[in-house]
């Protein structure tokens, strides 16, 4: 039996799943699964379904409801001190007070914050990056997002939209709109999403023979995989995603 009577949940609204986890309050990692993520109906099915979840995640993992000390969320998008989120394309939300609803439907004590940025507090304390005090982490999903901490304090931005670089419209031969409405956004080429759709144009440009083109479906970790394996046409695109996710970085 834990020494560490209260548990937290982390959870990680993205655009395809939701990740979950049962913490200790010393941040040791008891349980983790995801469900996915609705996104119909305007995404106003998200935070039900995993309230709902939540009894199945905490039993899974052994322990109690009654131990829950507090729930830890992070969103793709710009979120205030309040937990309000201004806008989250992925998720089809507007301007939504996240922490104060899911407080209302639970009674939980509950943090929203910006994912990346949230991750890159989780590696500052736990993890790869603990031994420095200043550190930049870039997500990569179904959007892109990044995190900055300078002299160990996160940096979030006016309404907390600093490092918020997937939507940067740096890619000037883009035709098509993202979806939050500009165009030539940075994860339309370097997201999961955004590598699996650059790659289906540049197959579709060429009859350049390629591993790729004999998937039942292509996936980002597939271009990536065939890359390493020496394919011409999975390097090229790999060449093409790294250039703009570098100009996003910079």
């Amino acid at each position: 039996m834990s020494l560490f009577k209260d548990i937290v949940l982390g959870i990680d609204i993205g655009g395809t799943t939701c990740k979950c986890g049962v913490f200790t309050t010393d941040g040791t990692l008891v349980y983790k699964d995801e469900i996915p993520t609705r996104k119909d109906e305007g995404g106003s099915l998200i935070l039900s379904d995993i309230k709902e979840h939540i009894p199945e995640l905490v039993k899974a993992a052994g322990r109690s409801c009654d131990e829950i000390k507090g729930v830890g969320i992070g969103v793709p998008g710009a979120v205030r001190e309040d937990g309000t989120v201004n806008k989250c394309v992925n998720l089809g939300w507007g301007v939504f007070n996240v922490a104060q609803t899911f407080k209302d439907m639970t009674g939980y004590e509950v943090k929203v914050g910006n994912d990346a940025n949230m991750a890159a507090l989780g590696e500052y304390w736990m993890g790869s990056a603990k031994a420095y005090s200043s550190v930049v982490l870039v997500t990569i999903g179904t959007g892109v997002g990044g995190g900055v901490i300078i002299d160990g304090k996160p940096i979030c931005g006016y309404n907390g939209a600093a490092a918020e670089i997937g939507h940067l419209p740096i890619v000037e031969e883009e035709t098509e709109y993202c979806n939050c409405g500009n165009k030539g956004c940075l994860e339309q080429v370097a997201s999961a999403t955004g590598i699996v759709r650059t790659a289906t144009r540049m197959l579709n440009a060429t009859d350049e023979p390629s591993a790729l083109r004999a998937l039942p479906y292509i996936s980002a970790k597939a271009v990536f995989d065939e890359a390493k394996s020496g394919d011409s046409c999975a390097i090229k695109i790999v060449d093409y995603v790294c250039r703009y996710l570098g100009k996003g970085i910079a």
